[in-house]
């Protein structure tokens, strides 16, 4: 029998800890490259010590560039997708941060268990509540690729937004698979954490708008601002504009 002392395996939902696991723990075990991912993602098992938890990873230098987002720039906007999730209060994000792995800096997310073969096009009315949380983030991160696959139903019942390196860009750039509420009211619970967003990335002292200057362009928070300005003043979900409002492949 092992004498090492048994580590704890975080969830998800133990932001604070599993935030500390992220950023300081050490990846002890790479267990090869995620299947379909555009881009260079890895899944690994980081551990301090104490605890342990899986973890995606995924390497600045592993980002396919594109035409219309600066090179090297994805792995930040993972971690300001979870920034707006965590300011908002919605935990659709899993925990996320910006820290140097084996392969260089990257972004290294808190692995979800989940049923692959549930996507967003299986979920039924009774996930009604929590998928408009995510329209609506969607729309404020200004999300180029919401595809059903990333959206993650968790062992625990949970929904959970994965992939947002292609958002936030200035300009309008919402593709969705969800627009199920498009024109609808926005429940007055979630425009009041949009409210408070607002005032979070204002104040240019916040914690929130310092960590979301680290990561974006002065011209990306503004577009954020404005987006939040236009769904508090029309007080309903986005309408699917001119241009591509859908990902391509859906799932």
């Amino acid at each position: 029998m092992s004498n090492e002392p048994q580590r704890r395996t975080l969830q998800p939902t133990d932001e604070d800890r599993i935030l500390r696991l992220l950023n300081c723990g050490t990846i002890s075990e790479e267990h090869g490259m995620l299947r379909w991912s555009s881009n260079y993602t890895f899944l690994v098992s980081i551990d301090d010590g104490d605890a342990t938890s899986m973890a995606v990873y995924k390497p600045q230098r592993g980002e396919r560039p594109l035409w219309d987002f600066p090179d090297g720039t994805l792995c930040f906007r993972e971690v300001g997708a979870y920034i707006v999730s965590s300011a908002l209060g919605w935990n659709i994000v899993p925990p996320t941060v910006l820290r140097d792995g084996s392969r260089g800096i990257g972004s290294m997310q808190a692995f979800i268990q989940n049923n692959p073969e549930i996507n967003y096009f299986l979920l039924d009315e009774s996930y009604a509540e929590p998928l408009m949380r995510m329209a609506a983030f969607d729309y404020l991160i200004n999300n180029a690729d919401r595809k059903g696959g990333h959206v993650l139903l968790a062992d625990d019942g949970h929904l959970w937004g994965i992939d947002h390196g292609i958002a936030f860009h200035s300009a309008p750039k919402l593709r969705t698979v969800i627009w199920d509420y498009a024109g609808k009211a926005i429940p007055e619970g979630l425009l009041r954490d949009i409210e408070r967003l607002y005032s979070e990335v204002e104040d240019v002292h916040c914690g929130t708008r310092l960590d979301l200057d680290k990561l974006l362009a002065d011209a990306e928070v503004n577009a954020l601002m404005a987006r939040m300005r236009r769904i508090l003043g029309s007080r309903v979900f986005p309408r699917p504009g001119p241009g591509p409002n859908y990902p391509w492949p859906p799932v």
